[in-house]
């Protein structure tokens, strides 16, 4: 499960971290407190003029499909299981065709405790540029607004998530993880992606089972800290939020 996240990477930096391009100038606010139907930076790969491009969009968190009525469907779809997305009709035609990474620097999680208390946590890599997710986009046309609205299309993603890496005695963050929720943003290297992203490779399940496969390595240099509550509430956003603290419980 992947319901906050952080991407405070600004345009200039993903770009060369990604080496990948613009098709229109963006602005990406940095944000440490990222949520459903917030705009979030994606890299995808196209076909133009029989070339492979890579690009920066900016796409609404919480997938709609193309056959939706509205973008109401959007916030519960922020993420798709990855044993299933081949399954299920929001996320089949996606995964042949519309795979994009998702940039994070980490991502939050809430652990339980008496009563109404909760602990957040954020889950960021020990040493490195940030995560990469694996996830999917979609197009949606607003049937209200006009053929010549530059608004008229809606660009959405959807997170792939899988079952949290059983502990073991490689790392010690596999139990931290589990313990926080069995369900983790599935992760990619770089060459991961790099297949993940191809617009030419049309085995979905081929490349679902390869990125499953890379998650206890990639998860391996994770790290989780206990974090203040303010991140909580969706308007609070500053780097405050990520610093660590000792935890309620």
């Amino acid at each position: 499960m992947c319901g906050r996240y952080v991407m405070a990477r600004a345009v200039g930096d993903l770009l060369a971290e990604f080496d990948a391009g613009l098709e229109n100038e963006m602005e990406i606010p940095p944000s440490w407190n990222l949520a459903p139907t917030d705009g979030a930076p994606i890299v995808l790969e196209r076909l133009i003029d029989g070339a492979t491009v890579r690009q920066l969009h900016v796409a609404r968190w919480g997938l709609v499909p193309s056959w939706a009525k509205d973008p109401g469907v959007g916030p519960k779809m922020i993420n798709a299981r990855s044993e299933t997305v081949l399954e299920k009709p929001a996320f089949r035609k996606a995964v042949q065709s519309r795979r994009c990474a998702v940039p994070a620097d980490g991502y939050y999680e809430w652990k339980q405790g008496e009563g109404r208390r909760k602990q957040p946590y954020y889950v960021h890599p020990k040493e490195g540029p940030g995560m990469a997710f694996a996830g999917l986009y979609e197009w949606w046309k607003d049937p209200s607004k006009g053929q010549d609205d530059p608004g008229r299309w809606m660009l959405s993603m959807s997170i792939l998530t899988a079952d949290s890496p059983p502990e073991g005695a490689e790392s010690t963050v596999f139990g931290e993880l589990t313990s926080l929720h069995d369900r983790v943003p599935l992760p990619m290297s770089r060459d991961t992606m790099a297949a993940w992203l191809d617009p030419q490779v049309d085995d979905a399940a081929g490349l679902l089972d390869l990125v499953r496969s890379g998650v206890k390595d990639e998860a391996a240099g994770w790290r989780v800290d206990s974090v203040g509550p303010a991140v909580g509430n969706v308007r609070n956003n500053s780097p405050e939020l990520i610093e660590p603290v000792e935890a309620l419980f």
